[in-house]
Formats: structure tokens, sequence, C-alpha cells
């Protein structure tokens, strides 16, 4: 499995073409991999289980950025490479990953902030 959208969630975001009412995520919520999730989010959970939640700004142009999001604390020390998304602080749903651009070191006790995520979709018509 690589990285993208749970078949639940796509499933959703599909469903929309039938008229069928989608189901919003009121509060997402971001945790670390330390490998790909795997197509429950189940797997290569990183030790830094706390899972943070995440708000972005407004779309436009087929993409949106990162509004806030809080630092994540190493608990020992490993290499993040993928972020999941989630609908709940704990247990919940997994909605989708991605991979990271690099891999990120964490130490045990240091923290690890991400300043910029932009998510798109494309191709947006013109």
């Amino acid at each position: 499995m690589t990285a993208g959208l749970s078949a639940a969630r796509a499933n959703s975001i599909l469903n929309v073409l039938r008229n069928t009412a989608y189901s919003a995520v009121a509060t997402p919520f971001v945790k670390l991999y330390v490998g790909d999730p795997g197509a429950s989010g189940a797997t290569n959970a990183a030790a830094a289980t706390t899972r943070n939640a995440i708000t972005w700004n407004a779309a436009s142009g087929g993409s949106m950025t990162l509004a806030t999001l809080s630092a994540f604390t190493g608990t020992t020390s490993e290499t993040i490479t993928h972020i999941g998304i989630w609908d709940a602080s704990t247990a919940g749903n997994f909605i989708e990953s991605w991979a990271l651009t690099s891999s990120v070191p964490i130490i045990n006790g240091s923290s690890l902030t991400f300043s910029a995520v932009t998510l798109s979709l494309s191709p947006v018509a013109a």
C-alpha cells in the first residue's frame, strides 16, 4: 500500500456524486509513522503516539495550507517517514496518510514541528 485515502473516506467522497451526504471530520488529528501506515493506519506507528489536532487555512485554487499543528515530543529516537490523519485524538477512524518529502529524525525528548504543509488536488480545470 502506498500512502493515500482510506477506502472508507474515498467512498464517502465519491458518494457525494450520488447525492449522498458527506460526513465531514469535525477535528482532524495527526499521527506520526516510521513507515507506511498501511490501509488501516495500524502499521509502523511512531513511539510518539500522541495525536495532535490540525487546522487548515481555507482552500483556494485546489490546495490548502497548514494553519496550526502543535509540536510532537519524541519518546524515543526514530525516523518519521509518514503522517496519518485520524478523526479522533484516540481510537477513532483512520482517514488518510502521506509520505513526507524527506524523512525526519526525532530524538527522545526533542520536539518535531511542522511549519509548512500543503494539500493539493489536481488537476484543477482552468
